[in-house]
């Protein structure tokens, strides 16, 4: 690659980067160079047309905006719509369907009982309590102590052990901290958030907005190397995975990674919602998505696509961080090591964190560096 002459330098076009280069090029008035390794904008939220179907869908899996905080939300409605979906999981289990996150009504169906929210509490505390006083130092024992072993056999383990490729006594606790339980009817996944959808003309229209300004330069298919030579007048902003960038100079960051395989129906709906989880063993497969549910407000064909979801371990295409003890030491030495080591370097995003941040964790983040560097680049 020729010799960048740049303001800013970005690294990855997802939207921690493309936030950041809309707000210096924006507020700041700089210029902005984006280097992305893929053909695309969007990161793994770029969402595209299925040519037989006219589906759009999202490449990289489901990806629901939802979000609390205010200052992400003022943020992103200038550069969007948003539909009126409401996410709602659902869990396949010998050929019955379930609510996810667990609530009264799966705990109704699952054990055939006909509770109220308190009589389900004082039924699960029952099913909980020979794990209470267990240490709950990793996922299983924590997940027992919280749902009992017969919810945590059917919708938890088999799903936990496909994802993440390792049994769920070798995996952090916090990981379960993502799965809520509740005991009222509340279908919705995204309970507490002010505002949730999709955008209504899909993810990939945003990132084009908010790169549109004319400071602003995308080179696709572009890889980075951090001994390079070119030339930034004030910073490069980096976001991807640290071990690549430092050629595993301090060992490699495990992740787990997904693949994807689509299928064309010859109906005009498959299985009635976006999502289904497949916890049991025997599907090699975790999830079902079925894109024609997230544009309620679209009319869609007689035919419908489907997109299996298979997890894999692949650390060139990383997806999710394998959190435990040895990978947080390990990434803490690239961190370390990076903060010290150049000041006209920095780094943040998801992958750079090594962390799991929903889209607007990503994009508050992106909005706080921002609020700290443009006091010192006016």
């Amino acid at each position: 690659m020729k010799k960048i002459k740049t303001d800013f330098l970005i690294v990855g076009a997802g939207f921690y980067g493309c936030v950041l280069a809309e707000r210096i090029a924006s507020v700041l008035k700089k210029k902005v160079i984006i280097l992305e390794k893929r053909d695309h904008i969007g990161g793994n939220c770029y969402s595209e047309i299925d040519k037989e179907t006219g589906i759009e869908f999202h490449k990289y899996g489901t990806h629901i905006f939802h979000t609390s905080i205010n200052s992400v939300w003022n943020y992103l409605k200038d550069f969007t719509y948003f539909n009126n979906y409401r996410h709602q999981v659902l869990s396949r289990h010998k050929k019955k369907i379930y609510q996810l996150p667990i609530n009264l009504e799966t705990i109704n169906n699952f054990f055939n009982k006909d509770f109220t929210p308190t009589e389900a509490k004082d039924y699960i505390n029952k099913q909980t309590i020979k794990f209470s006083k267990s240490a709950k130092n990793n996922f299983e024992t924590k997940a027992k102590s919280q749902i009992g072993e017969k919810l945590y056999n059917a919708f938890i383990k088999g799903y936990t052990f496909k994802q993440w490729g390792k049994n769920p006594k070798h995996l952090p606790a916090s990981i379960f901290n993502r799965l809520p339980l509740r005991f009222d009817y509340n279908e919705s996944y995204f309970k507490n958030a002010i505002v949730q959808g999709i955008p209504t003309d899909g993810y990939t229209k945003i990132f084009k907005r908010l790169v549109e300004n004319k400071k602003i330069e995308i080179i696709y298919n572009s890889s980075f190397e951090y001994e390079n030579n070119h030339d930034v007048k004030y910073l490069t902003i980096y976001t991807g995975p640290l071990d690549k960038l430092l050629k595993n100079k301090f060992g490699q960051l495990d992740w787990r990674s997904l693949k994807f395989k689509k299928h064309v129906m010859n109906c005009e709906d498959y299985q009635g919602t976006s999502v289904i989880n497949f916890p049991e063993l025997k599907y090699k497969f975790t999830r079902i998505h079925e894109p024609r549910h997230l544009h309620i407000e679209r009319n869609y064909g007689k035919k419908t696509l489907i997109i299996k979801e298979y997890p894999i371990l692949d650390n060139n295409e990383p997806y999710y961080p394998i959190n435990d003890k040895a990978n947080r030491s390990r990434h803490k030495k690239y961190k370390d090591y990076l903060n010290k080591k150049d000041k006209k370097f920095i780094f943040g995003g998801r992958l750079a964190d090594y962390a799991y941040y929903d889209m607007d964790m990503t994009i508050s983040a992106a909005l706080k560096k921002f609020n700290q560097l443009k006091k010192n680049y006016k």
